[in-house]
């Protein structure tokens, strides 16, 4: 399974800058040959929101001015890969690297971002030790986002996976035994957050967790985050030196926003996310 079938990437690329593109921000704005206006695809997860109340005012200082544009994640995907955005914070390598080998894309991934863990839920059960044969398990049906839900039912002992399957691309085709007679299936994110009732158990990404308002405290797992699933400052292959795109990255490093992050994690985010060692 691809994130976007072939058809519909080239779809998108065809339609206009002015047609997927709303604006939110200030005018483009260059000092000399240094591009100091930055455009980022503004999302309805946590990710953005994090992005523009503590990434921005650090880069505000150094002179940056910013432009938001409103997309979902695939369109998002689509209009930096063609140029026409310049970053996204809202995806993580598995999800970036789907969408390369689904559209040609040439993507890359700069830096891993504060992020929120994928989880399981259930409103039927108290404990994942609660499994048993003839249950259903959802799971999320986008490639990247699937493959790491696999993942964490490899690690709860759920499943097992065949030998060599890739982190990034796992699928319930790459099952090799189960462990328990459960039967998995494939929902959209927000629809598996908002129909938990259905299913013994769900697997929830942490931006649907936040924009639904689930507490993660009531998760009853959360998955071990790898070098594929931490959310990722992603940007198209030819600006990943440019001197923007390095003081993005270095805003996420900074001790600014660490001490920022960790001030507002507790009270405001109710310790939502996790934060990558640089």
């Amino acid at each position: 399974m691809k994130i976007l079938q072939r058809a519909t990437v080239l779809a998108l690329s065809a339609l206009t800058a002015a047609s997927l593109l709303t604006g939110c921000g200030d005018k483009e704005n260059t000092v000399g040959q240094e591009k100091t206006n930055i455009s980022y695809a503004k999302g309805s997860g946590p990710y953005t929101e994090l992005f523009e109340e503590a990434i921005i005012p650090i880069l505000e200082k150094k002179g940056y001015t910013f432009e938001c544009v409103e997309l979902n994640l695939s369109e998002a995907d689509v209009v930096i890969n063609d140029g026409d955005v310049d970053l996204s914070v809202e995806q993580h390598t598995a999800y970036m690297e789907a969408f390369n080998d689904s559209a040609g894309g040439d993507l890359v991934a700069l830096s891993r971002i504060p992020t929120v863990p994928a989880s399981v839920f259930s409103n039927k059960h108290a404990s994942v030790d609660e499994i048993a044969d003839g249950m259903t398990v959802a799971i999320p049906q986008d490639a990247g986002n699937m493959a790491r839900a696999m993942i964490m039912l490899q690690d709860l002992g759920w499943v097992k996976l065949k030998e060599g399957t890739s982190k990034a691309t796992a699928s319930p085709e790459d099952v090799e035994e189960y462990l328990y007679d459960i039967e998995i299936q494939e929902l959209a994110t927000n629809l598996i957050a908002t129909t938990l009732d259905d299913f013994d158990y769900g697997i929830i990404t942490g931006s649907i967790v936040a924009y639904t308002g689930l507490d993660p405290s009531t998760a009853l797992f959360n998955e071990n985050l790898s070098d594929e699933f931490w959310l990722q400052v992603v940007v198209k292959a030819e600006n990943k030196d440019t001197q923007w795109a390095k003081d993005v990255v270095a805003a996420y490093q900074s001790e600014e926003f660490l001490n920022w992050i960790r001030e507002n994690n507790g009270p405001k985010y109710n310790d939502l996310w996790s934060i990558p060692e640089y």
